[in-house]
């Protein structure tokens, strides 16, 4: 099951959800993410998050703020990316003067080219990109236009590429520095969802490209794939679809869906110096869901817990239990 956002020709396309309400003093400071990593373990370093004004861009932003990267928000919107900066600026005000945000659309070269010169011209450096901006809407194969099959794969196969080699040339390719792409529960294929399915195979085998090419520059590239996490990308399929996903977890060996902050950890992980032999390689976050056989029945769960590390997060209205 992809993470992203329902596609209409463009990536990060749907209003974030769950934001809280301005938080102030000791509001604030309950807001504040409850990472697994230690403090202060990205002071210094710059990170970019496409797709950073939402969902698990936007969760994944939080993480690394708390951490201490001075962190750059690109999307396509700007009023979700000044959303979301200030919302990382009022909870993490030591943080406010490094936080910046930039609109382009992932998909036009020159926009691409022109948005990370502006962002090494602002902060000087990037030492990390994660390649979360993406989205897709479900359709069989037989119903996908090739308007429709072009939208996603432009986004999620063209814009992961553009922004990982202007981070190369601009500035990795001289300093180093460490690439995250977004895959998904690609493997055996996707029925349902063919194109972001075509594009998410491609950005794979684009990172173990990559991970060879670019790794003399000391340069690493690895891959997340979320399988079925609950982020707010869920609420954008229509009634239906959302009603099939409500069945999924039962198909999901932990029996139960992920949430943002479990992908955000693989990410930040996948970013940190603790990753610095790991190139090429792709973490997937799906709770097993590729290893279930239709021989084996899954019992029931009796001990599989979670991790959320991010107080703003909410789970998407579409997954609740319909009475």
């Amino acid at each position: 099951m992809p993470h992203g956002n329902k596609i209409d020709g463009a990536a990060d396309s749907t209003a974030p959800q769950g934001t809280a309400s301005p938080d102030t003093g000791s509001q604030a400071g309950s807001s504040r993410y409850r990472s697994a990593f230690r403090p202060g373990l990205f002071d210094g370093r710059v990170v970019v998050v496409t797709g950073g004004g939402s969902g698990l861009g936007r969760c994944t932003a939080h993480e690394l703020v708390s951490l201490g990267a001075s962190v750059v928000l690109v999307g396509r919107k700007p009023d979700k990316l000044a959303a979301a900066q200030a919302e990382l600026s009022q909870i993490y005000p030591e943080q406010a003067h490094t936080l910046r945000h930039y609109a382009v659309d992932i998909r036009d070269e020159a926009g691409v080219r022109a948005t990370v010169a502006t962002v090494l011209a602002d902060t000087g450096r990037i030492d990390g990109l994660f390649n979360c901006a993406g989205g897709q809407f479900a359709a069989p194969l037989a119903k996908i236009s090739a308007n429709g099959w072009d939208a996603v794969v432009r986004t999620n196969l063209l814009g992961t590429f553009l922004m990982a080699r202007e981070c190369f040339t601009q500035w990795m390719s001289n300093h180093g520095g460490a690439i995250v792409n977004m895959l998904a529960d690609i493997w055996g294929g996707m029925p349902g969802m063919g194109h972001s399915g075509a594009a998410r195979a491609g950005v794979w085998n684009f990172t173990e490209t990559a991970a060879c090419e670019w790794a003399y520059a000391g340069v690493r590239v690895n891959a997340v794939a979320p399988g079925w996490i609950a982020s707010h990308g869920m609420d954008s399929y229509d009634p239906a679809y959302q009603a099939l996903l409500r069945k999924l977890k039962k198909k999901v060996p932990l029996q139960r869906f992920g949430n943002e902050a479990e992908l955000a950890a693989a990410v930040t992980f996948l970013l940190s110096d603790a990753a610095s032999f790991i190139n090429g390689s792709v973490i997937r976050v799906d709770g097993g869901v590729p290893n279930a056989r239709h021989s084996w029945d899954l019992a029931p769960a009796e001990r599989s817990s979670s991790f959320d590390g991010f107080p703003l997060y909410r789970p998407p209205a579409g997954l609740q239990e319909q009475d």
